[in-house]
């Protein structure tokens, strides 16, 4: 398996066998655990002194995700948000920093300048002397990892600071807006949420007719709330991030069609979206629901029904929950919508 040490496209798990003897294991995204564990998550480096790349960077527990049949992540409702394409993490020893750079300079591809200035950097005092091996097991060499899934995503590139030095207990620089703290583990952890498909019960069932209410409900007992913690072993900061879902939003798909309530959207009430369809109801009006103006005709209408989640995190440090975006998670269904047929006798 191919490991880019020196790039950005360093990750925790692809990587752990190059800082050690420890080992991972991938859990899923959709509640089935752990993403990475060791047998020493606390530890500060392997028994051969090095510094294991799961206890550096970060890992995530996903066992509070929602489950079922089908399962996808929230998207920001305001829509121009999104969880840290890249950050900034431990990374290296002294000595494995020694190795990496020696490495690259040795081969003579980056050039003489760049060469020397790197030496400068990080050999001769400006500002570090020999890769700060003085201060070994006092802090750790910080570089950028790439989030998982965003290895394309240009927002990923924006993390361009070179290597630096983070005494152990110290806060990183404060100029680097995407080095690990508790608030960015919780906007990692935002992205590995996974929330139940919003298919909505409907009645009638499938096919409606026109200008008939059509009522829809959601058994609020399969929308628990859901949550991640992300953390970095070897900082030892942790953060959850926890999703409560709050309203459904019904989209008819076409303009030609009432919603109930006229907003669309239909609060949570107790431990149901909307009520649940009863016989003797037909001509009343739903308190979640829609009604079809028009016939689809030979093709049917593609409702949309939208879960809002409300988000939110503690962390190392931050014990009152704290806000982040909403998020929202919808689902796709069609509706075939007939013309009431009458017999004139």
């Amino acid at each position: 398996m191919k490991c880019l040490l020196g790039s950005a496209t360093f990750t925790a798990v692809l990587c752990l066998a190059a800082f050690g003897p420890q080992s991972a294991h991938a859990g899923g995204r959709g509640g089935e655990g752990t993403e990475s564990t060791t047998p020493n998550p606390r530890g500060y480096a392997t028994n051969d002194g090095t510094l294991s790349a799961a206890a550096g960077a970060v890992v995530f527990d996903r066992s509070g995700n929602g489950a079922g049949d089908f399962v996808g992540p929230v998207t920001s409702a305001s829509g121009e948000w999104t969880p840290p394409a890249c950050y900034y993490a431990p990374k290296y020893t002294p000595a494995q920093m020694q190795k990496y750079k020696e490495s690259i300079w040795a081969v003579e591809s980056t050039g003489y300048q760049w060469d020397a200035e790197q030496r400068a950097t990080y050999v001769n005092g400006h500002p570090y002397k020999d890769f700060n091996k003085a201060k070994a097991g006092q802090g750790y060499w910080w570089d950028s990892y790439v989030t998982e899934g965003r290895e394309g995503d240009p927002a990923a590139s924006t993390c361009t600071e070179d290597t630096f030095w983070v005494d152990r207990g110290a806060s990183p620089p404060a100029g680097i807006p995407e080095a690990i703290t508790p608030e960015m583990l919780a906007q990692l952890a935002y992205a590995e949420m996974r929330v139940p498909s919003t298919k909505v019960d409907l009645a009638p069932a499938g096919t409606t007719k026109v200008n008939l209410p059509t009522w829809a409900w959601l058994d609020a007992a399969k929308f628990k709330p859901v949550s991640v913690t992300a953390s970095v072993p070897l900082l030892d900061v942790t953060a959850t991030t926890t999703a409560e879902p709050v309203s459904l939003r019904v989209e008819p798909g076409t303009a030609d069609a009432q919603t109930y309530p006229a907003s669309g959207v239909c609060e949570i009430t107790g431990d149901h979206i909307g009520e649940a369809y009863a016989r003797g109801k037909a001509k009343e009006t739903p308190p979640c629901g829609l009604r079809y103006l028009r016939s689809s005709g030979d093709a049917s209408y593609r409702l949309r029904a939208t879960l809002t989640w409300r988000i939110h995190w503690t962390g190392t440090g931050i014990p009152a929950p704290r806000s982040l975006p909403d998020g929202m998670f919808g689902a796709d269904q069609e509706v075939v919508v007939q013309e009431i047929q009458s017999i004139n006798r």
